[in-house]
């Protein structure tokens, strides 16, 4: 169903009048156009390369800490032997709740299914691979935010890449620049994607009208936003466990069901993303690039290791326990990279990968071979409240990356522009906007990353001073 643009015609005719502004050789190029060719080129090899070296760089600097600390991380975050002090106006444990709840959202869900219907089974060996690996960079960044990232000396707690950054070279400029594309990238992947992505499952599966949806989600998002910092914690505490066992009980369901086809969709998997089909002429070839592309792809916007975002989260609560704090974050990547896994594999096994569908549909397709036509419900209602879980936990990562962009003014401003933001995203949908979200995300991702390599020689060492 498409979405109708209401009284935002004006708008529509403006940004597409915008496209107008770029030609090559006498020929038309649409703005749009070009906004995805420079997607291919920075996910391309060179953001491949770049992403996976971090990674691994990482990895080994902390000796493989996803693997070592593996049992522990479960431990300080479900059966803490002493409660985590903190100054923030958030608590270590909703930090968590909250990395958790901005990480498993329609990026499980459409995104892997992209990833799938792109790159082809081996996709999803990538997704595992890399989310393995980032938990690495989780553990970094949020390490980083608490013992050398937060800002006391603000009125408003900050932490994150902003505060940290800042110990690099070029610091100050990187900050800035870092802040601004975790705003916009707040406004548009975290807040009005989410909102299209919920008021399209309203229209289409029980017939809601679109604008009666964008005018529920704008009242919504106001009511979270006024409420501050404490009514975000207090959303996120709610909606976090509906979507963890509504999720894991369907795809469990799945897989159940097609429980005699496991083997070799696992088979398919492995096989499909290392392949020999996929070298060509001795060098590595197109169909492996896409498949590492797009497993790149779904996993960063599936988990957002890499990008900060729960650095802000546990930085802002003024946590005394960096180790601790890094573990609970590594622990909420790998629910994150799980979920996305196991949607991969859902599509997999049940034979629905090749039938041309992609996005949510793809993934509706894989739970209608189990629940008939409530697959769709069930996908929907997932979808809803994921998206609305990863609205309400961007609502403080976005108002942490404005009020440092604003030196903590204006925050009534903000609260304006992301409900705005929310009722114009469940309304209008514009292509040049969706593909603008993977150019801000590398943004976000590369700044971060390059501040985690040059600080991790310092990190490893307080790992061996500390024995972790």
């Amino acid at each position: 169903m498409k979405h109708h643009d209401s009284g935002f015609s004006l708008l529509k005719s403006a940004l597409k009048w915008g496209e107008l502004l770029f030609y090559t050789k006498g020929r038309h190029v649409s703005l749009n156009a070009t906004i995805q060719q420079l997607n291919d080129i920075i996910w391309s090899w060179p953001g491949i390369i770049l992403l996976l070296g971090a990674t691994l760089f990482c990895t080994i600097a902390f000796r493989f800490v996803q693997l070592r600390a593996f049992i522990r991380m479960w431990k300080e975050t479900l059966f803490p032997t002493s409660v985590q002090e903190h100054t923030g106006d958030i608590s270590p444990m909703q930090a968590f709740v909250n990395a958790l709840s901005s990480s498993l959202g329609n990026g499980a869900i459409a995104g892997i299914a992209v990833a799938i219907y792109t790159g082809g089974p081996g996709a999803a060996l990538w997704v595992l691979i890399l989310g393995m690996g980032l938990m690495a960079v989780r553990f970094a960044e949020v390490y980083l935010s608490i013992a050398y990232g937060a800002d006391k000396s603000k009125t408003v707690l900050l932490g994150g890449p902003m505060v940290y950054l800042k110990q690099v070279f070029g610091g100050q400029h990187l900050a800035y620049v870092y802040g601004l594309s975790c705003f916009i990238f707040g406004l548009i992947g975290g807040n009005a994607a989410q909102a299209n992505s919920i008021s399209l499952s309203f229209a289409t599966t029980w017939g809601v009208p679109v604008m009666v949806a964008a005018l529920v989600l704008f009242a919504f998002v106001g009511y979270v936003v006024l409420g501050g910092a404490k009514r975000i914690a207090q959303i996120s505490d709610i909606i976090v466990p509906i979507k963890v066992i509504v999720f894991f009980t369907a795809t469990g369901l799945v897989l159940v069901y097609h429980a005699g086809a496991l083997a070799d969709a696992l088979r398919l998997i492995v096989l499909s993303g290392l392949s020999s089909e996929a070298l060509a002429g001795g060098i590595v070839g197109f169909s492996l690039q896409q498949a590492l592309r797009s497993g790149l792809l779904g996993v960063a916007f599936a988990t957002e290791a890499g990008l900060g975002s729960s650095a802000i989260l546990f930085g802002s609560s003024g946590s005394n326990d960096a180790v601790r704090s890094s573990l609970m974050a590594m622990l909420s990547t790998f629910i994150s990279v799980l979920a996305a896994f196991i949607v991969a594999l859902c599509i997999v096994v049940s034979g629905v990968w090749q039938s041309g569908s992609t996005s949510t549909a793809l993934t509706i397709a894989a739970f209608n071979t189990v629940f008939g036509s409530f697959g769709g419900w069930i996908v929907s209602f997932l979808s809803v409240v994921f998206g609305i879980g990863v609205l309400v936990s961007y609502a403080y990562i976005t108002r942490s990356a404005w009020l440092y962009l604003t030196n903590g003014r204006y925050e009534k401003a903000f609260v304006v522009m992301y409900c705005v933001t929310s009722f114009l995203g469940a309304l209008v949908k514009v292509d040049i906007v969706w593909n603008s979200i993977n150019v801000v995300m590398a943004v976000m991702l590369f700044i971060n990353l390059f501040g985690i390599v040059c600080l991790t020689p310092r990190i490893a060492r307080d790992l061996r001073k500390l024995n972790v």
